[in-house]
């Protein structure tokens, strides 16, 4: 019993203090971009992790493509592990150009 409420406050002291160096998904304060990005029709969705992954699903093709990308001002550089580049260029906090298709921040 004493074993299970030491684990239940480690796991709280944990989830109340996390640090960012255990969760690379985790947004860092200073980076605007990170986050989920989809076009209007939910078929193409970006998630930008703050740890200079991203993931992206298409369609029901849940992990579609993954890589990694940069950000510089508001241009953001794509290269996926296969090898292929992309580029895009967010147009407002909310707005992402990116392959003739645009994509929207979401919650």
């Amino acid at each position: 019993m004493r074993r299970a409420l030491f684990g239940a406050a480690v796991l709280a002291a944990a989830s109340i203090t996390p640090s960012k160096a255990e969760d690379p998904a985790m947004p860092q304060p200073g980076h605007p971009y990170a986050g989920l990005w989809v076009t209007d029709d939910g078929q193409v969705r970006h998630e930008l992790l703050a740890n200079g992954r991203y993931d992206e699903a298409r369609g029901t093709r849940e992990s579609a493509y993954r890589g990694r990308y940069e950000v510089s001002g508001t241009h953001i550089e794509y290269w996926d592990d296969t090898g292929f580049t992309a580029d895009g260029d967010f147009v407002d906090a909310n707005t992402l150009h990116h392959g003739g298709m645009v994509l929207r921040r979401r919650p």
